[in-house]
């Protein structure tokens, strides 16, 4: 073992493999590891550059047989010989002559160490299990290996982030969490640790975290190297502020954006959009955007409108800015061997590939497909050009990037291959990358105002105005509370614009009353996120007829209502009054959008983001913030007319519906009758949520 020093990087040498420990960015430190001659440049999420720092190097002897060095301070050394300090401000990275790294904050306590269970020259009381913490092993007769790191498990953390799984629990320690996305799951692996840390695995690949009780494991198949990044703060807030630093930073949210959204499975036509769009003014509801979704398009890969269903898309969007109302129009990356950007695609490279069978299978859904490599910069700029001149330069200006993991049927990962590299290594950068193309399209068209809805994310997606949700999630109680977690993992994973299907996607029949219940709780939750938005297949599908096109094609008919008025006088009159509730929201939002934008601070986040030292706050698991005064605790029961709702301590706190004022640091009983979401807000900051709308007299 070689350990040297480079300015302020540490370079440790064993045999072929070399590790980098460095500065990066405030209070930051980033680890590399390579078994190749060069050190693999390419940064991933890490894009952003960071400034000097005052950070710097110092050694150390260590000698075991100093009393010093017993009892407590073994646990932390297990070593002897000279030990090198990295210094970044709040954080610090020991590393010893053999190579072992143990990161410690300002006080000098442990946040993580490596797992060792190796013995070696220097170490006496290792065990000899042959378990080294990090293992580059070669894949025989490629230049690719499978990856292994190891860390020490600390019983007392707790775990939060790591994107968007479909669990309830919002602590992930105990956890095993694959890093692939699939619909309805967004892989991004950053997570808070109760401890003070953040740690973000930096690396697109597929591959396994196991957060288990004796150690934390890290597992890639196929990669080129080891890559993480950790931070320390002395809050949870300071931590997102640093790693949002390092991977970008989400734009300031648009005006349209904070209203509401308008969706359905599809509007088959220009005038079904109108007329929906005209029925909300009629009847005086607010609505900011509608969304003109799925197979509105000749063929897959078209990306123009079907000239039959949409005769003047022109006049549509001009008559739905006149009433304030935004279009946003769906695209899927997919491309049908019959569309006619297929053959250019083809003979440029710029279409998903794979190395043994016929690549078009694609999403195999309403015809043979197959999707455009998103990772390749000239596929970006060919689709954009095309849905430049198709649709942003009819007036439609935000865009609905669906399919976006991508959901290639089967997961395969072994066998698709882009631009970028081998899937199994680069796969997870696929929605970071969809996204790109359009911000930069936009960027380049002068736009301000970058909004996409994206159906997946990794880490640093939220600089490129990435709005995600959650997918294709079922009606059910179950999902209601598993989106909750999703919303709060993915805020503290980054990504600041978060939302959901209300009342979930598959499923839900409108004239069911035991739907109707859960749509106006789950309605009610949603003037209460990043963005407010109603989505849905709707049920029965039976009454869902599927016309047949003169081309040959089969597509679905617009299914099953999903208007506020769909549902029901007593719905209709409860999801009105949260629509002008969201409404007398918005100056708060805004600076809550702004906030986001200038810190990276989430908008929902969990109660320890902002009262950190209450530790029942750490443990609260249905009751979030909304910005720093907006107490929220969805009802995700049925037949509940109160709630139970734990106050942080450390303010008091206004019931919004009854007006009563609370100590924090106790469980209240909140009233929860349908119509109400229990919502309290810090005294004296000034929100009247509820008023005259819903409010107790």
């Amino acid at each position: 073992m070689e350990v040297r020093q480079q300015g302020n990087r540490i370079i440790l040498q064993y045999g072929v493999n070399v590790l980098w420990v460095e500065p990066w960015g405030e209070d930051g430190i980033r680890v590399r590891m390579t078994a190749e001659p060069v050190m693999d440049g390419r940064d991933f999420a890490l894009t952003e550059p960071v400034p000097e720092t005052n950070a710097f190097i110092e050694s150390e002897r260590v000698d075991m047989t100093d009393p010093w060095y017993r009892g407590e301070e073994w646990k932390r050394y297990h070593m002897e010989g000279t030990v090198y300090r990295l210094v970044n401000g709040k954080i610090t990275a020991e590393v010893g002559e053999e190579g072992w790294i143990t990161f410690l904050n300002a006080r000098g306590e442990v946040l993580l160490k490596e797992y060792w269970r190796n013995r070696d020259r220097v170490c006496r009381y290792a065990l000899p299990l042959g378990i080294p913490a990090r293992e580059l092993k070669p894949i025989p007769g490629t230049g690719d290996y499978s990856l292994t790191a190891l860390f020490e498990a600390d019983e007392r953390e707790r775990i939060y982030g790591m994107g968007q799984y479909q669990v309830e629990a919002w602590n992930k320690k105990g956890m095993v969490l694959s890093l692939e996305h699939r619909n309805s799951q967004a892989s991004i692996p950053f997570y808070v640790s109760s401890l003070g840390y953040g740690f973000l695995w930096n690396n697109p690949a597929v591959g396994e975290v196991v957060f288990g009780t004796n150690c934390t494991k890290w597992s890639i198949p196929s990669t080129r190297k080891m890559d993480y990044y950790i931070t320390a703060g002395d809050t949870p807030a300071e931590i997102l502020k640093h790693y949002s630093e390092v991977t970008g930073r989400t734009p300031m949210m648009p005006e349209y954006g904070m209203g509401f959204w308008q969706c359905k499975l599809r509007y088959r036509t220009q005038e079904e959009v109108l007329e929906v769009a005209r029925e909300h003014k009629r009847r005086g509801l607010p609505m900011d955007v509608i969304v003109v979704d799925f197979f509105h398009w000749p063929l897959q890969g078209d990306w123009k409108f079907d000239s039959e269903c949409f005769p003047d898309p022109e006049k549509m969007i001009r008559e739905l800015k006149e009433m304030g109302i935004e279009t946003v129009i769906s695209i899927w990356p997919t491309v049908d061997e019959r569309s006619e950007n297929f053959g250019p695609m083809a003979d440029r490279g710029y279409l998903m590939r794979t190395d043994r069978g016929n690549a078009l299978s694609g999403s195999g859904w309403m015809g043979p497909n197959v999707f455009y490599d998103a990772t390749n910069p000239g596929a970006q700029e060919y689709v954009w050009n095309v849905v430049k001149k198709n649709y942003y330069e009819k007036g439609a200006h935000i865009f609905w990037l669906d399919e976006a993991e991508p959901e290639i049927g089967p997961y395969e990962f072994d066998n698709w291959r882009y631009y970028a590299g081998p899937a199994r290594q680069v796969t997870n950068l696929y929605p970071l990358e969809y996204a790109r193309g359009f911000y930069n399209g936009l960027k380049a068209e002068g736009r301000e105002d970058i909004m996409s809805l994206v159906r997946c994310a990794w880490a640093g997606s939220q600089k490129f105005g990435t709005l995600t949700w959650s997918g294709d999630i079922s009606s059910t109680w179950r999902a209601f509370k598993e989106q909750l977690q999703a919303g709060i993992s993915m805020g503290l994973s980054g990504i600041p614009w978060w939302t959901c299907d209300l009342g979930g996607f598959i499923g839900g029949d409108p004239t069911d009353e035991g739907f109707r219940e859960l749509l106006a709780r789950w309605f009610a939750w949603g003037c209460f996120l990043p963005v407010f938005r109603l989505h849905g297949e709707r049920s029965p599908w039976f009454t869902k007829e599927v016309v047949m096109r003169e081309n040959g094609r089969q597509e679905l008919s617009s299914g099953a209502p999903n208007e506020l008025w769909s549902f029901g006088e007593r719905n209709y009159e409860i999801m009105s009054r949260y629509l002008f509730i969201r409404e007398k929201l918005r100056p708060y939002i805004r600076e809550v959008m702004r906030r986001a934008s200038n810190t990276g601070e989430p908008v929902i986040r969990p109660l320890f983001f902002d009262f950190p030292g209450d530790p029942a706050c750490w443990r609260e698991e249905r009751t979030y913030m909304f910005g720093p005064d907006v107490l929220v605790s969805p009802v995700t029961e049925p037949n509940v007319t109160a709630w139970r709702v734990y106050l942080p301590e450390g303010s008091r706190w206004e019931e919004s519906y009854t007006g009563k004022l609370y100590d924090g640091g106790q469980v209240v009983e909140a009233e929860a009758p349908l119509a109400v979401i229990p919502v309290f807000v810090r005294e004296g900051c000034g929100l009247d949520i509820y008023g005259e709308l819903l409010k107790k007299s």
